[in-house]
């Protein structure tokens, strides 16, 4: 089954942007390579448990195996020793990444207490957006119950064939992502 983001981007979204930039062939086009979801858990180092707890909810979210990320240096300073389990990470590519991306924009997002809109100005150099998540309660596939800790994420969009930031905005707008229009946030 086609999940129903990459079939209206078939569709829709392509000619869209064709007919807005100029393009002359739909591989030129702006399209989604892949989302990195990424969990940071200092206090992990300590207790292996809150790791494997974090592994258990972020693979829950995503419906994939998360690995384990570890320390690259030992910085003293953060108590951290080298190959110390610091976080954990998913990449998610084909039909998962759309219904991932189909999930946070239409029941995720919307859940987040006073929720405005995203702010237009995370996106890199090259195109990518990059999205910080305070709570994963806000996805339903958690328990409220079970949660022993509110853990946050990071969520990257990385964009394939974008020149910059406009292409990569049109492209997640069309996607359906909600983001603020304010000028001073």
């Amino acid at each position: 089954m086609v999940p129903r983001l990459l079939e209206r981007y078939k569709k829709e979204i392509s000619l869209r942007m064709m007919e807005k930039f100029g393009f002359k062939n739909t591989l030129q086009v702006p399209r989604l390579d892949k989302i990195v979801i990424n969990m940071g858990i200092g206090e992990g180092q300590q207790d292996i448990k809150i790791i494997e707890k974090a592994m258990e909810e972020l693979s829950m979210i995503t419906g994939q195996k998360p690995i384990i990320r570890r320390a690259k240096k030992a910085i003293s300073n953060f108590k951290t020793k080298k190959n110390n389990p610091v976080g954990c990470k998913v990449t998610l590519r084909r039909s998962k990444m759309y219904e991932f991306l189909d999930r946070l924009i239409s029941v995720a997002l919307p859940r987040i207490r006073d929720f405005r809109g995203i702010s237009p100005k995370s996106f890199d150099e090259k195109g990518n957006f990059t999205l910080g998540i305070t709570e994963q309660t806000i996805f339903p596939d958690i328990d409220y119950d079970k949660i022993t800790r509110v853990q946050g994420m990071d969520i990257t969009l990385v964009i394939k064939n974008s020149n910059g930031r406009e292409q990569s905005r049109e492209l997640l707008s069309l996607f359906g992502m909600p983001f603020h229009t304010r000028q001073d946030a």
